[in-house]
């Protein structure tokens, strides 16, 4: 059965109040229009700081995707998690969890951006620990029992709908974060097609006598928009596809060693066209591609929100019935 995604970052360079709000809605009433065409999950992410107004509170997001759903799967990929305060995160996962019935899925990574570290007073150098803290907290705050952290006897209500815990995996490209999942007994997500690390975690699972899977991209999962003239589809709104891979460049340079699925060196259009990181497809390519993953990425890079909604038209009504059959 075919994984088919929606996903949204929620960036518009030189947005306005005004046209922000608009995309927002259009984004929830695109979640609720693919939830009722059976797509399966929507896919959100957090940045803060940027120019281009890259969503920073995607667990907001996700409650306004989750109450206007009835099915969809919601997964947040990535929180970045010493950002957050553990307690907190740990009770707004629950109340998301209790009001979906256990729609969402949460992704936890440590982001590779020194600057949002800075922007929140959290010192970067110290974001495994703080990780590995987070992680361990929010894991004893849903059991509803008291505990001690940081010196003091708390305990988190309500306990989320899903037992033992919601959803909850390791994202990253290191083995830190491969062992990390391990010894915690929680999946792992590598941020891309990263075989030798899924060993690496299987080792660890065996060494820490855990259990537990990994959710990996493909080798090749683009992010597709639909059009019926890919080629003027391309000449048109292919600025917007470049904006976002050259933001997504720049933020993960710099030598840290990150590794994404969606990383591109284009610096053109024409290049990002060749790469094939972002695709623009007919209905019947995207149907050519297989019954495998489809990203579906309908509002990439300030895409006009028109368009937007002409790619997930042209999806839903000519490639999904194609999919489920």
């Amino acid at each position: 059965m075919a994984v088919t995604v929606v996903r949204f970052n929620l960036l518009e360079p030189g947005a306005t109040p005004a046209s922000l709000g608009a995309r927002y809605r259009a984004a929830v009433e695109m979640a609720a229009y693919a939830d009722d065409r059976g797509i399966t999950a929507v896919q959100t992410e957090e940045h803060h700081g940027a120019a281009n107004n890259w969503l920073p509170s995607p667990f907001v997001f996700a409650g306004a995707v989750l109450g206007a759903t009835r099915r969809i799967t919601v997964t947040v990929s990535a929180v970045i998690g010493p950002l957050h305060d553990p307690l907190r995160l740990a009770e707004d996962i629950a109340v998301l969890d209790l009001i979906s019935g256990g729609r969402l899925v949460t992704v936890a990574g440590v982001g590779y951006r020194p600057e949002e570290y800075a922007a929140f007073g959290v010192d970067f150098e110290r974001r495994g620990r703080l990780q590995d803290e987070l992680l361990e907290t929010v894991l004893r705050a849903w059991t509803g029992e008291e505990f001690s952290y940081r010196g003091r006897t708390v305990r988190v209500t309500p306990r989320p709908y899903t037992q033992p815990h919601p959803l909850l995996l390791v994202g990253g490209s290191s083995k830190a974060a491969a062992r990390r999942a391990a010894r915690l007994g929680l999946p792992f997500f590598p941020s891309a097609h990263l075989p030798e690390l899924e060993a690496y975690y299987g080792e660890r699972l065996a060494e820490y006598g855990r259990e537990g899977w990994t959710t990996m991209p493909a080798g090749r999962t683009p992010l597709l928009h639909l059009a019926e003239d890919p080629d003027r589809a391309w000449a048109r709104y292919g600025k917007h596809f470049l904006h976002e891979a050259r933001t997504y460049a720049s933020w993960q340079s710099g030598g840290r060693g990150v590794r994404s699925a969606v990383r591109s060196a284009a610096t053109t259009v024409e290049e990002l066209r060749v790469e094939g990181v972002h695709r623009i497809v007919t209905p019947e390519e995207c149907l050519g591609l297989g019954s495998g993953s489809h990203v579906l990425h309908p509002l990439a890079g300030g895409m006009p929100v028109d368009e937007g909604w002409r790619s997930l038209h042209l999806f839903c009504e000519r490639v999904l019935p194609g999919l489920e059959g």
